[in-house]
């Protein structure tokens, strides 16, 4: 039964390529024409594939409404949650979880820090879109026109010296954020507190949210943070492993 399933299973990456024929399918799994005919048919019959008029299959719309019902019944929160834990019981400092929306980026999630200085920011509020690291990984992968847009009509208020000042340089910041592939916020919002984040990706590689780990200065160093950045990276990967289906869950737990 297992080699039933994993051969009809081989047939959609093939089909993926573009439509092919009964001959083309037994070919690629080394099976005679009248197996490969049984698997296409027990396919096309759940809607998988589809036989078109010149004998060729490919891929069904059934297949598409399923990944596409999968995509939209994903809770990156729920995926994060646990690997934010970790990430938090290994390193003792506050971990958030942020997405784009509706011209916002907003926490959806917050593991606080052991330590008794905490960090003001609660699930569902904004964040400072102009320096906030999550905001800056999560502005940097929209297409350039879109990035440009946004970045000529925010504001720019300046909560510290070391705040972004103005569009131009917004943009620069998010190139450089794009190319690099992680953020970070070194007292651009509050002179006492530091960031380094870590984008999540689905699986067309674009970016779902953001995650991130934030100290104050009385706590770690800024240059303290930064060396936890490998294991921010680390974080972010396992669960865009998770959220996009390229790593068992089970493997992603004990990253």
């Amino acid at each position: 039964m297992s080699q039933t399933v994993d051969r009809a299973l081989s047939i959609l990456p093939l089909l993926a390529e573009g439509p092919a024929d009964l001959g083309q399918v037994a070919d690629r799994l080394g099976v005679h024409k009248s197996t490969a005919l049984r698997l296409l048919r027990t396919l096309h019959e759940h809607g998988l594939v589809y036989r078109q008029s010149d004998q060729r299959y490919r891929l069904g719309a059934r297949l598409f409404a399923l990944a596409q019902e999968a995509m939209e019944n994903l809770d990156v929160r729920e995926i994060a949650h646990p690997h934010l834990a970790r990430l938090n019981a290994a390193c003792g400092h506050t971990v958030h979880l942020a997405v784009f929306e509706e011209g916002e980026v907003l926490y959806i999630d917050k593991v606080e820090s052991r330590y008794p200085v905490r960090m003001y920011s609660r699930i569902g509020k904004p964040v400072a879109i102009t320096v906030a690291a999550v905001a800056k990984l999560l502005l940097a992968d929209l297409p350039e026109p879109e990035r440009r847009a946004l970045a000529d009509k925010l504001d720019y208020p300046m909560y510290t010296a070391r705040s972004t000042p103005n569009a131009e340089a917004f943009r620069r910041e998010l190139a450089k954020v794009r190319e690099q592939g992680w953020a970070t916020d070194l007292g651009g919002h509050e002179e006492s507190i530091n960031c380094v984040a870590a984008p999540i990706r689905g699986a067309d590689g674009r970016v779902v949210a953001a995650m991130s780990v934030s100290a104050p200065n009385v706590v770690v160093t800024a240059d303290e943070l930064l060396t936890l950045l490998p294991q921010v990276r680390r974080t972010a990967d396992a669960i865009s492993g998770e959220y996009s289906g390229r790593t068992p869950i089970k493997e992603a737990g004990n990253r």
